[in-house]
């Protein structure tokens, strides 16, 4: 065991009493700052043996090295000294093996939002990675920040932050003997201090210290308001106490030997969550407690936003948003052994960017497992997920931990925040401000709380009021983050979106000015999922719907070789007899009309989205990409004069390598007997060989494009496809692609889950794709 107490060398004496003189200081003036009475310091001064805390605390607080104050040991007892090390690691193991069931007690599982039971730390961790510059502290203007974005549209506000070099976290902690790890509501940072723990007192991280978890706001509301090493002391003794029999005076000397030796792994989390009024007081603790055990590591964790701290020889770093490669390890131990594949639910997030977006923050993520688990799948209402998503953010996150955090603005509940937040996110979405200034959205908050009932009239007042509301927003919800310093944007694009089409339909009432206002933007890409949660949303989407209808016809309204287009369509999908809802039929000639002219992506997005059908052919120059397997049905049909089936099944790539496609998507034709005839001959040149077996790709590669020349040559025969000349303008092109992607977002607007009259819905199905004349009697 250690020795216990120090004394100070004749020479030691001097130099203390020289650092007294030089800072101007009495030795009455060290009571109460390294001890509360006088007696030890009249001790150290005599070259009296003295409590080694104490004495350590002196020469720090005389700015001395106390290991060049000490007195030497006699010679004969410098291998004791040395024994000593022995001891340490020694006494080190001891301590290891009694606090160990509490850490693992403490720090071995985890349960967040509406979990039923805990789950295991280590069945769910996902490694974490650092940044090692602040995102909110960069000096980058707005301009920059739109370069690093990665797409047009903005689809995933985290890329920004992915040209910062990302660290391990792990590293981090081992290269920072003082690390404070900053991150938002959510992004993992208790998770990480617990997988610390857990690691560290199993021996495969710093297996040399002994890990110690403090929660600093239940260290801030301790009764009596103990000093740091008193509570952890004491809080781990009671810990222990309920495990197993130990003395007391002993182990609370060993866990202070530990310490003073410089053995422990100080995990400090959750400074963001002591009270203001413990603030002052928890500060000091720290920063005189890790400057006194200096030797130690120490870990600690804050909101990024929150109050103003300065610890000197703390490392800030920041955690990063998940990646894909994240995402994908989350999921697959979330869902490991349960009826849901993992690989089912990456899936489904990749088919949907923006509930792809939040995964990156490990706490939608869990919320996003939750909800998929229930199902299988996503809500079909997304607005739905999402609210659940910031009710976890504005209420649940603090409410399920007992975290009380002190309210900035009295007067702003949760309804309040929300609207301010619609209100600040229509304004910026209208004007395509994806980020914005921290004087502008301070400006945004002073406009809204000026009009709340008991609000200040002096500007000055509101001004710092606006400023502490912002920041308490990052700080307390994270639903707006600074991008760079002095630069705000929502924290995810899909809460931007969220709460532009909740200012539309809730807080503006879906006016028929707000749902005017809104229909002007059916045809921009950005608009396209305010309008989905806009739909989802409302009480009746009737109105907005029919508006959005309306708006969509006017696209080619204007134009008579554009309406004769769709006039044609519909012609030719009434001379055919297949058994689809005319819209379908519509189309698909639509389709098979503009496909040479206008790249309107996948022809059949329109059928697709209305779930009348799961797509429609990819001809003409587009069918470079054709059929693998099997593309008749049985020869008995053709005997029988039967409808033939053309299925879509497996296509192959330009590089001639192999993908699947919609197996579901088979269109009857009702083929004339030439017809079936020639199409009998085509499949004849096709090879008799399994689709995966190499000769058939390489037959393919040199015999397909003359194949499927003859193929389209057959088709266009069959469907007159050729007998009008359309020859349409570069705006008729444009016209056509906006028009075809309104019809698409309309009918996914359609068909989610939002609540839509029956006859709202049938006249929207029957007049889609026509002509303005033959719409009219519709509306009669």
């Amino acid at each position: 065991m250690a020795e216990r107490s120090l004394k100070a060398s004749q020479k030691g004496i001097q130099l203390a009493k020289q650092a007294l003189t030089s800072k101007r200081l009495f030795q009455k003036d060290l009571i109460g700052l390294v001890c509360q009475s006088r007696q030890p310091i009249s001790k150290f001064f005599t070259g009296n043996p003295v409590d080694r805390e104490i004495f350590v605390a002196i020469c720090e607080k005389l700015s001395l090295k106390w290991q060049e104050i000490t007195e030497l040991p006699p010679v004969d007892e410098l291998t004791k000294v040395e024994d000593n090390t022995f001891d340490i690691a020694t006494l080190v193991t001891e301590v290891r093996e009694k606090i160990k069931p509490l850490i693992e007690e403490r720090c071995g599982t985890m349960r967040v939002l509406d979990m039923t039971q805990p789950i295991g730390l280590n069945d769910i961790y996902t490694n974490v990675n650092i940044l090692e510059k602040i995102t909110g502290r960069r000096r980058l203007g707005i301009e920059e920040l739109l370069q690093q974005c990665t797409s047009d549209d903005f689809n995933h506000f985290g890329l920004v932050k992915i040209t910062e070099k990302r660290l391990p976290a792990l590293e981090a902690v081992e290269k920072h003997s003082k690390l404070m790890i900053l991150g938002k509501p959510g992004a993992g940072k208790t998770t990480f201090l617990k997988y610390l723990a857990i690691q560290c007192i199993r021996g495969e991280f710093q297996a040399e210290r002994i890990p110690i978890f403090i929660t600093l706001k239940d260290f801030a509301e301790a009764a009596n308001k103990p000093k740091l090493l008193q509570y952890i002391t004491e809080h781990t003794i009671e810990g222990i106490s309920k495990k197993r029999h130990f003395v007391k005076k002993e182990f609370i000397a060993s866990i202070q030997d530990v310490i003073t030796h410089g053995k422990a792994l100080f995990l400090l989390d959750g400074l963001d969550e002591v009270k203001e009024e413990d603030s002052k007081r928890v500060l000091r603790e720290i920063r005189d407690f890790s400057n006194h055990f200096q030797n130690n590591n120490f870990v600690m964790t804050c909101r990024i936003a929150a109050r103003e701290y300065t610890f000197e020889k703390f490392t800030e770093v920041e955690v990063a948003d998940f990646d894909d490669g994240q995402i994908a390890t989350f999921a697959t131990n979330w869902f490991k052994g349960k009826p849901v594949k993992p690989e089912t639910f990456i899936q489904r997030l990749h088919d949907n960017n923006r509930i792809q977006e939040l995964a990156a923050s490990p706490l939608l993520l869990t919320l996003l497992c939750l909800a998929f688990e229930e199902s299988g799948d996503f809500p079909a209402n997304r607005s739905e997920l999402y609210k659940e998503g910031l009710d976890a953010l504005l209420k649940k996150w603090d409410a399920k931990r007992g975290i009380q955090r002190d309210q900035v603005y009295k007067r702003l509940s949760v309804q309040r925040k929300e609207d301010l937040l619609s209100k600040i996110a229509l304004t910026t979405f209208e004007r395509g401000d994806y980020f914005f200034k921290q004087k502008i959205a301070e400006q945004y908050i002073t406009e809204y709380i000026r009009n709340l009932s008991g609000a200040s009239t002096d500007e000055e007042a509101l001004q710092v009021d606006s400023e502490e509301v912002l920041r308490s927003i990052e700080h307390h919800h994270g639903l707006v983050v600074a991008r760079a310093k002095g630069i705000y944007s929502f924290s995810h694009l899909t809460f931007h979106e969220y709460f532009t089409a909740r200012e539309i339909i809730f807080v503006k009432q879906s006016s028929e000015k707000a749902l005017q206002s809104l229909v002007v933007h059916v045809i921009e890409k950005r608009w396209r999922e305010v309008f989905f949660l806009a739909v989802g949303m409302s009480p009746s989407a009737d109105r907005l719907l029919l508006l959005m209808k309306d708006k969509v016809d006017a696209i080619l309204a204007e134009d008579e070789n554009l309406q004769n287009l769709l006039l044609w369509s519909n012609e030719k999908s009434l001379a055919v007899n297949i058994q689809y809802k005319k819209a379908v039929n519509r189309g698909f000639y639509f389709a098979l009309a503009v496909r040479d002219e206008v790249d309107i992506g996948h022809s059949g997005q329109i059928l697709k989205s209305s779930f009348l059908c799961k797509t429609i052919f990819k001809l003409g120059d587009q069918i470079t990409n054709f059929v693998l397997e099997k593309i008749f049905s049985k020869r008995e049909s053709l005997e029988k004069k039967e409808c033939v089936s053309l299925t879509l099944i497996e296509i192959i790539d330009t590089d001639y390598s192999i993908e699947n496609f919609d197996n579901e998507c088979i269109l009857p034709l009702a083929l004339s007997p030439e017809t079936q005839q020639a199409l009998l001959q085509l499949e004849e040149q096709l090879p008799r060989l399994d689709y995966k077996v190499n000769a058939f790709k390489k037959w393919w590669k040199f015999n397909g494009q003359d194949w499927a020349d003859k193929f389209n040559a057959v088709m266009n025969q069959y469907h007159n496809s050729g007998d009008t000349n359309w020859q349409f303008t570069q705006q008729q092109k444009n016209s056509i692609k906006q028009y075809h992607d309104a019809n698409v977002l309309l009918m996914e607007c359609l068909n989610s889950n939002c609540y839509v009259n029956h006859e709202v819905r049938q006249y929207i199905e029957d007049t889609l794709l026509l002509p303005i004349a033959e719409i009219q009697p519709y509306q009669k």
